[in-house]
């Protein structure tokens, strides 16, 4: 026990005193995770949104393997991202691994079933209320898409928020991908396992104590904007 109390305290020091290294790897795990939930949730609410409102061929079937996704093992994205962006794969030439891109790609493909399956799930309530009334009304499909979306935004905020909530806590894949590299690739999570394993459980206890801060602040300022967009 005291040993974690000695850990615990000098990890408060860390965070009092925020050195360069540390907050570089926070802004990195931030910026990175924050535009892969951004390009997932792009990609994934129109996706989900036309699941839910069109009438598409094997749309049962898309719907199933959407939420399958749900549980995509992390460390399979990473080696397959690995092949797509090595020297000897299709998109080598692009000499993205081991940057933050690849890492970016990495969590934008984890994060996407999650926006569809939460959006489809949101727009499908939508649509079976409001969707007679708004052709009859004259809108298409595509435009009352649009306005279904703006009444569920509560719910596809909370898509949104469940993509960033899987990227900021990922590790298996942006290790495979990114290499973990000082000053460059490495994340919180990727330096929490590595400090650990090391033994340096001073500094992994206050970059998750940081994590846990960031993840929060996030999840917090982005309820409070939808209060502040809905009226609430």
């Amino acid at each position: 026990m005291s040993d974690f109390v000695k850990a615990l305290q000098i990890a408060i020091d860390q965070i009092s005193h925020f050195d360069e290294e540390l907050r570089g790897i926070a802004a990195l795990s931030l910026g990175v995770s924050l535009t892969a939930s951004a390009l997932a949730f792009m990609i994934g609410a129109p996706l989900g949104a036309a699941l839910a409102i069109y009438r598409v061929p094997g749309k049962g079937a898309l719907v199933v393997i959407a939420n399958a996704l749900l549980g995509l093992p992390p460390v399979v994205v990473g080696l397959v991202v690995y092949l797509l962006l090595s020297r000897s794969g299709p998109l080598g030439a692009l000499g993205l691994l081991f940057t933050p891109t690849a890492m970016v790609v990495a969590q934008t493909i984890l994060g996407i079933p999650i926006v569809i399956a939460l959006a489809h799930r949101t727009m499908t309530d939508l649509w079976a209320t409001y969707g007679d009334a708004l052709l009859v009304d004259g809108a298409s499909r595509l435009r009352a898409a649009g306005s279904l979306m703006n009444i569920g935004r509560d719910g596809l905020l909370t898509a949104f928020l469940a993509a960033f909530g899987r990227a900021i806590a990922e590790v298996g894949a942006i290790i495979i991908v990114g290499g973990n590299i000082r000053g460059y690739t490495r994340t919180m999570t990727t330096a929490i396992a590595l400090e650990t394993s090391k033994g340096e459980l001073s500094l992994a206890l206050a970059l998750g104590i940081v994590l846990v801060i960031l993840s929060t602040a996030v999840s917090a300022s982005s309820f409070l904007l939808g209060r502040v967009l809905t009226g609430r």
